[in-house]
């Protein structure tokens, strides 16, 4: 039967009308997650890596990739794409009080199921705040003050390591330097920015430092994005510890490395807290200079291609296109919460806040993207399973030297002075 001109378009309408309304009856739902970093301020590159590192996390939930083995890669988004994760970033600009507003508009206006942040943990300490009165999830991956998960919290989660637990890392690395290598290491200084991060390492270093007899000879806190940090060099020249635990940012990492060397002045061995030492573009600006400090990390380019071969390939896939430079310790953790985030949220059947919670609560999340290769929360809300190693850069490169199963280098101890270089 040969239909009309007229038949043709009007079965073509209904075709069409039936097919945008099926379309419409299954398209996705999204799921909004807040990433709250500094986008401007001292930390920018940094807090603009870690949203970035949220995104190439979405992306593997979002879209199907048969090529990567993690856990929702394989489909597309959650619950068989009922769900999408949409990726709400915001600024705290480094500012505690900004960021305590950031997290009220992203949870009451940009509704918001959780957030990931904050990078520095002076401002996630009032965001989650905002997040725990709310009754709101919160997932924090590289904020690393201990007093963080010792409030009691129970919708706070973090990823890293904290400065506690690299703090008696940094001690007995010392300890093992000084039996082996005869390093001679007794005194030791230290310099944090004046913030909860910095405050909090430095305490923590304190008492890690009485395990070994490790005398404190300098105490140089400093305000974050200063512009000149002499004096307080000068103080640390003037001590002159054979070691010296560092907290500083992004820029203030760089400004105190530069002062050092403008001093003509540097310890026997400089060990670095989660700061502008694990930032790649921090240190191809410092360049040589950057080379033979060390520092906690619980992820580089090196040691992912021993130990995390996927995460390389979510790197080079979705990260590396959007910052031209590889995960660093401190962006790729927050990659990890998101992940243990959908993850929770598929299992939970959907974004159910309390279905969720209850699961992050209590299941062990496999993560190609953590060293430990799974992730798992204490009653606290820290991560059981977090694991750091020490590395020291040379030429642009993170060289392992401690733990001894992860090893790959020997260290050079002392560092090499400024003008023999």
């Amino acid at each position: 039967m040969k239909l009309s001109k007229r038949t043709t378009v009007v079965v073509m309408l209904v075709l069409c009308t039936a097919l945008f309304a099926s379309t419409a009856a299954f398209a996705a739902e999204e799921i909004r997650i807040g990433a709250l970093f500094p986008l401007t301020g001292p930390a920018a590159v940094s807090g603009q890596n870690c949203v970035n590192s949220v995104l190439a996390a979405a992306d593997v939930i979002n879209k199907k990739n048969p090529d990567i083995k993690a856990p929702l890669a394989a489909g597309e988004g959650l619950l068989g794409g009922k769900y999408v994760i949409k990726v709400v970033p915001a600024d705290h600009q480094g500012k505690p009080d900004v960021a305590k507003s950031e997290a009220e508009r992203l949870y009451n206006q940009e509704k918001v199921f959780a957030i990931i942040g904050c990078y520095n943990s002076a401002a996630t300490k009032p965001a989650s705040a905002v997040a725990e009165r709310a009754k709101k999830i919160f997932m924090c991956g590289c904020s690393s003050s201990a007093a963080l998960t010792e409030r009691g919290y129970k919708y706070f989660f973090r990823h890293a390591p904290t400065d506690a637990i690299e703090s008696v890392e940094f001690v007995d690395y010392i300890g093992y330097l000084n039996k082996e290598k005869k390093a001679g290491i007794k005194t030791l200084g230290l310099i944090y920015e004046n913030t909860e991060f910095g405050k909090h390492a430095a305490d923590e270093a304190r008492k890690a430092a009485k395990k070994i007899d490790l005398k404190v000879v300098a105490d140089v806190p400093f305000n974050n994005g200063a512009t000149n940090l002499n004096s307080e060099v000068q103080k640390l020249k003037s001590a002159n510890p054979d070691a010296v635990f560092g907290a500083a940012l992004g820029g203030d990492y760089s400004l105190w490395v530069r002062t050092m060397k403008q001093v003509n002045w540097l310890p026997k061995i400089s060990l670095n807290y989660c700061t502008g030492y694990q930032n790649p573009a921090v240190q191809k600006e410092l360049g040589s200079d950057g080379n033979y400090f060390m520092g906690g990390m619980g992820y580089s380019p090196e040691l992912a291609k021993k130990f995390m071969p996927e995460a390389i390939k979510i790197q080079d896939k979705y990260y590396t296109p959007r910052s031209n430079q590889p995960f660093d310790s401190d962006s790729i953790q927050e990659a990890v919460m998101l992940m243990v985030l959908a993850q929770a949220i598929e299992k939970a059947g959907g974004p159910d806040t309390e279905k969720v919670l209850k699961i992050i609560q209590t299941e062990d999340f496999p993560s190609v993207m953590s060293l430990s290769g799974s992730v798992k929360f204490g009653p606290d809300g820290q991560n059981v399973k977090a694991l750091s190693v020490i590395t020291q850069l040379d030429e642009q490169k993170y060289n392992t030297v401690f733990p001894l199963k992860y090893k790959d280098s020997e260290p050079v101890v002392p560092m090499v002075p400024w003008n023999k270089r």
